[in-house]
């Protein structure tokens, strides 16, 4: 079975794709700096919809997804945009956590996992 890798660097890819499963990195939102947490989420699901495009699937086939928040008490937030974005009746087996993220202008992370 073959590997593809995505946006390659010397640390990581931002997503690799195994046979029928694509797995993305942590995606954080573009140009952070003085964004709050639902334009942080909606720049991150948008690049993730760009990823999973790239490797032959959409948000309809999601697994997993992972997202860590800086502030819980923005959790709301988050989810209003999240809520939004999943496609209805495909929602993925999900975890949510509090953490400090790599650079204090991140307010949110996602990682998920999907089908093709």
């Amino acid at each position: 079975m073959t590997i593809q890798r995505h946006d390659s660097g010397p640390r990581m890819s931002k997503a690799v794709v195994h046979g029928n499963t694509v797995y993305l990195a942590g995606i954080v939102a573009e140009a952070p700096k003085g964004k709050g947490m639902a334009e942080q989420t909606k720049s991150i699901l948008s690049q993730i919809d760009g990823f999973l495009a790239r490797a032959g699937t959409d948000k309809s086939k999601l697994l997993s997804a992972n997202v860590w928040v800086t502030d819980m008490a923005k959790f709301n937030e988050m989810n209003a945009v999240w809520d939004a974005w999943v496609s209805p009746g495909n929602a993925p087996a999900r975890a949510t956590v509090e953490a400090k993220l790599a650079s204090p202008d991140y307010l949110v992370e996602i990682m998920v996992v999907a089908g093709k």
